[in-house]
């Protein structure tokens, strides 16, 4: 599970929006859904996106599957578009929030049609929605 910018302030960051649950209780969540699904989630959030590139860049040279909430760099940044249609083994990308339904420099995500599949809008519910497809 890969997560991108400003989702370490969770709990903290527009609650109004995304929820009181911490980052840390995010990977608890993650971590023992992922076991209840047989599945071994590693948890992982920068604010760096040359190290999310570098992540991508080693999940697909690896073949792993990827569940990733890039954040505000879903909405333009090429690099990580460029990273993620990489990828070689299923990914789906995840929004806590419904970005159809916010500001509209949001609407649009540029990762999207590289992603095996995408679940926004069911707050954290989306991560196990996303695990529970990788799960199979």
């Amino acid at each position: 599970m890969l997560n991108g910018v400003n989702l370490g302030r969770l709990g903290t960051r527009q609650p109004e929006i995304y929820g009181s649950t911490t980052y840390a209780e995010l990977v608890q969540r993650c971590t023992s859904r992922g076991a209840e699904l047989g599945l071994d989630v590693e948890c992982r959030q920068t604010d760096s996106e040359a190290e999310l590139v570098g992540w991508l860049h080693r999940a697909a040279d690896e073949s792993v599957p990827v569940v990733l909430n890039p954040g505000a760099w879903s909405h333009y940044s090429i690099a990580l578009a460029d990273a993620v249609a990489l990828r070689t083994a299923d990914l789906v990308e995840v929004h806590i929030s419904n970005i159809h339904t916010r500001e509209e420099f949001r609407h649009h995500s540029v990762i999207s049609r590289y992603a095996t599949g995408v679940v926004a809008g069911l707050g954290l519910a989306g991560y196990d929605a996303a695990l529970a497809y990788l799960a199979g």
